[in-house]
């Protein structure tokens, strides 16, 4: 009975977060300072590999938890099983590759901290020392 209410009460934090409530994030070594939604869109579904000022771009996942539903929910329009379905196609027909994935916040932070070109994004506490927010115009 009580991991039947970790999984309630984490499927409630997961559906009352909400797009303004995550951060965009890159590595400094990406010059613009914001990113439309529809570019962004285009960089987790590896159909863009750069932004409009030429600057190189990875995107960078976290594999599951609140911020990742919202940033699946408010940015891609997919679930996480549908968007795993896409990347293994990508993958399958040699059009792209799946996408760095890590457990936390905090580890996407330091990854993209130090990984040039690296876009992620994490819930909007998270303290994100050493990389850059975008805009999401």
């Amino acid at each position: 009975m009580r991991n039947l209410k970790i999984v309630f009460l984490t499927g409630i934090a997961a559906a009352s977060l909400q797009a303004g409530e995550i951060k965009i994030i890159a590595n400094p070594s990406v010059g613009a300072s914001g990113i439309s939604s529809d570019d962004l869109k285009r960089v987790f579904l590896i159909t863009k590999s750069s932004l409009s000022d030429g600057s190189h771009v990875e995107p960078v996942l976290e594999k599951g938890g609140a911020a990742h539903e919202a940033f699946l929910k408010e940015y891609l329009g997919k679930t996480d099983a549908a968007l795993s379905t896409y990347y293994r196609s990508l993958v399958f027909t040699g059009k792209g590759s799946i996408p760095k994935t890590l457990a936390s916040d905090a580890e996407v932070v330091s990854y993209v901290a130090k990984t040039k070109g690296a876009v992620g994004y994490v819930a909007a506490g998270t303290p994100v020392a050493g990389v850059k927010e975008l805009e999401v115009k």
